[in-house]
């Protein structure tokens, strides 16, 4: 019988970082894969980050992942998202190259210490005693773990739907994962039914790009990854996306065959996203809408298929040419994929604890959309967490708990484990408490810190922090002791740049918290300033310009933090607590939180339960 110590089930966005974090850590790790093809593959539009997507790339890399560096060497085109409303909400995002994404990352894994591929359909995941002890493939290979990863994306029990045609499949054609449900269901995990769905892909030979409306991206990018350097970003060449709109012609069509699309004909039962729905799902909610933005976007530099993003439809294909020749520019188009929809099994995220275990099966881990969630950053993020802990288990080491208050991955997965996931669960910075603590700019600061003291973070990287938080330090301060004088000089500089002039001495950090100035600007009256990375003074011009704002934040995540790390005994009887309402001593019972933070935030259990579980653990 083979061994491993740590089996990650399922090779994409979740999978690979599932197996990277497992293997850096020093376990041996067998990542098993429905198809070595399909290893990162990006089914759906092939762009990194995104509204709050771009956050967890972020912190992603901050704690060692690998994404963020793959899709810098990837990239297509870079813009930032919501760049006019502040920094707490500004989002990286990258249309990447599909093909090279895929191949630089088959790379990595091939060459990671520790780490093994498998192609290979897991049909079971074996259990002796409430603990895992093998994984069993389709051909009846049993493979001795420890601990398992289930990281199965869209493929578990899939199925695809094309207007009134259906059949079992995974993404892009894929087999599906059609054995494990079984096995899950029989380790008594509850299971629920979702759908999500894909356009067409079309050929950029067939398209006339002069009825299009051009979407360039930034010329000086800031890299995702520490290890990019941003003169490389610098250099990269560029590809145009471009946007198109729905009219009323493309909605006659639909609206024509709205009966044949398999979400409305009943053909489809699991729920699906809210934030990204059906272009006839749009028709459906918004009604009173007179076209739809579309987003025309490169899938690689040597390919010629184009993705329509905000396409997406299970109508039949047909009808799917119909609507893509109303569109202009789309007249004489040609489709190289039919969109579809899938439906998917996964797991109720409330059976897991926040270092993503299945409560009740000791060694078995979830991440990505297996846990309800969509999006490749949703996944990758979840990825990490799950393969460190699992790696963690297996020696005896503490778990890497990431709470709501540090991170958005924090967020994530405290909303899966304690409220759960009806829908496909999307990031937005909306769900964040401290969104002005919680920037693109300073995850590493809030997290790299935690990964090394799990083992994720290598000493070069780790020293290579250190200097910069120095830097960081050294600026903020700096630019406290220098003092401008209001001479002339000074004040016809401010006078020009719509700044109100000086009447005694100010330094440069009351200077820059002027909104109308900024670092760069200041370099007029700051000779002396030291050679800093993009990457420092990004984060001292926004810790100068809302040091206030950002220290009464800071304070309510010490409070917070306070919350989450009063852990809670597993074995507690919480029948014996006094004080607790029934419907706390049941919810608590049920999910067994490892933090008070935790308890604090599931359905039924109230301020004063919490109160009284504090007096309780006080004692």
């Amino acid at each position: 019988m083979p061994k491993t110590q740590v089996a990650i089930i399922g090779a994409g966005h979740a999978g690979c970082e599932a197996a990277l974090a497992s293997a850096r850590l020093g376990c041996d790790t067998v990542l098993f894969t429905l198809s070595l093809d399909g290893v990162a593959n990006m089914p759906c539009n092939p762009s990194i980050g995104g509204t709050g997507k771009g956050h967890l790339v972020f912190e992603l890399d901050a704690l060692g992942g690998e994404m963020g560096r793959i899709a810098d060497l990837s990239t297509l085109q870079s813009r930032t998202l919501n760049e006019s409303r502040g920094s707490a909400v500004r989002s990286k995002r990258v249309q990447a190259d599909r093909a090279k994404y895929k191949a630089l990352m088959l790379d990595v894994l091939e060459h990671t210490e520790n780490l093994r591929l498998n192609q290979a359909e897991i049909a079971s995941i074996d259990i002796e005693n409430g603990r895992v002890v093998s994984v069993t493939t389709r051909l009846g290979v049993r493979w001795e773990c420890s601990s398992v990863v289930v990281a199965t994306g869209t493929y578990l029990g899939g199925v695809v739907h094309v207007g009134s045609i259906n059949y079992p499949a995974g993404p892009d054609g894929s087999l599906p994962a059609s054995l494990l449900t079984q096995s899950l269901r029989a380790a008594g995990i509850p299971l629920q039914r979702f759908k999500t769905g894909t356009p067409v892909r079309v050929d950029a030979a067939t398209v006339d790009f002069s009825k299009l409306e051009r979407q360039d991206g930034e010329a000086s990018p800031a890299p995702f990854s520490y290890y990019t350097d941003e003169n490389y970003m610098r250099g990269v060449v560029t590809v145009p996306c471009h946007i198109v709109y729905t009219n009323s012609e493309t909605h006659r069509v639909i609206r024509e065959n709205l009966h044949r699309s398999a979400m409305y004909s009943g053909n489809i039962h699991g729920r699906g996203p809210r934030y990204c729905p059906s272009i006839e799902d749009k028709l459906v909610r918004f009604a009173d809408k007179e076209r739809h933005q579309l987003f025309v976007e490169p899938m690689g530099r040597s390919s010629s298929e184009l993705y329509i993003g905000g396409f997406s439809t299970s109508l039949p294909a047909e009808v799917q040419y119909q609507m893509l020749h109303t569109l202009p520019g789309f007249e004489h188009a040609h489709i190289t994929r039919t969109a579809y929809a899938i439906e998917y099994d996964c797991l109720d995220p409330t059976c897991l604890r926040q270092t993503l275990a299945v409560r009740d099966v000791e060694g078995l881990y979830s991440a990505g959309q297996s846990n309800g969630t969509s999006g490749y950053e949703e996944a990758a993020a979840q990825g990490l967490v799950a393969g460190a802990n699992a790696a963690l288990f297996v020696l005896r080491r503490p778990p890497l708990l990431i709470g709501r208050s540090t991170s958005y991955i924090g967020i994530m997965i405290d909303d899966l484990i304690t409220k759960g996931a009806r829908e496909p669960y999307r990031i937005m910075t909306s769900r964040s408490e401290y969104r002005l603590y919680m920037r693109q700019d300073n995850a590493d600061m809030r997290l790299t810190p935690l990964a090394r003291e799990a083992g994720l973070i290598p000493d070069d990287r780790w020293q290579s922090f250190r200097r910069k938080m120095s830097d960081i330090d050294g600026e903020i301060k700096r630019l406290d002791r220098t003092f401008v004088a209001p001479d002339e000089e000074t004040n016809a500089f401010l006078f020009a740049s719509g700044s109100t002039p000086l009447r005694s001495g100010a330094s440069l950090s009351e200077l820059l918290r002027r909104p109308e100035l900024d670092y760069a600007s200041l370099a007029a009256l700051d000779s002396d300033r030291p050679a800093l990375p993009a990457s420092v003074i990004r984060t001292v011009e926004t810790a100068v310009k809302y040091e206030g704002y950002i220290k009464k934040q800071e304070a309510a995540v010490r409070r917070a933090h306070s919350h989450e790390t009063t852990l809670i005994p597993p074995d507690t009887d919480y029948s014996k607590i006094g004080g607790l309402s029934r419907e706390a001593v049941e919810k608590l019972t049920a999910r067994r939180p490892l933090s008070v933070g935790e308890a604090s935030r599931i359905d039924g259990v109230t301020p004063a339960d919490v109160s009284v579980l504090l007096i309780f653990l006080g004692r």
